[in-house]
């Protein structure tokens, strides 16, 4: 994290990883170290795109489409879980049948041989790669002539 705030990224540390400002979007960054030595460096975007139940079957077909282009990263649906889960036990109790919403993210792994400075430079290279290659895929859907309608 502090090499790549060295390159002038602006890294936030959380929890269990790093938001690092990419673009005009924030990437999460978790890093663990594997057997070999080396280190494995997951990447997560949010796009900030929901998808109700009811298209999914038209997002999915889209997301496959659009990942078949992608170099870098995959898109992929992640189904929101209910903030109160008092009321999922009531609506359970009741029968009622919620809808499920699902976030659009952006998912990447690189796997790292050392900590050297120019694994660091390739780190960042594909943390700016991903970012811009999902966001430019998703506006170029979204505000093409045929656009994913959800």
């Amino acid at each position: 994290m502090s090499a790549l705030r060295r390159d002038g990224l602006d890294v936030v540390i959380v929890d269990d990883g790093a938001l690092v400002k990419e673009g005009d979007s924030s990437v999460a960054l978790y890093a663990e170290a594997t057997e070999d030595g080396g280190v494995l460096v997951r990447l997560h975007l949010d796009l900030n795109l929901y998808v109700d139940e009811e298209a999914l079957s038209d997002v999915l077909m889209g997301v496959n489409l659009m990942n078949q282009s992608l170099d870098y990263g995959i898109l992929l649906l992640d189904p929101l879980e209910s903030d109160d889960e008092d009321d999922d036990d009531t609506e359970e109790a009741e029968g009622l049948d919620e809808s499920v919403t699902f976030a659009v993210l952006g998912r990447s792994v690189l796997w790292l041989p050392s900590l050297e400075e120019r694994e660091l430079l390739r780190l960042r290279e594909h943390l700016g790669r991903f970012e811009r290659e999902l966001s430019e895929a998703v506006e170029r859907t979204l505000h093409g002539e045929r656009g994913i309608r959800a």
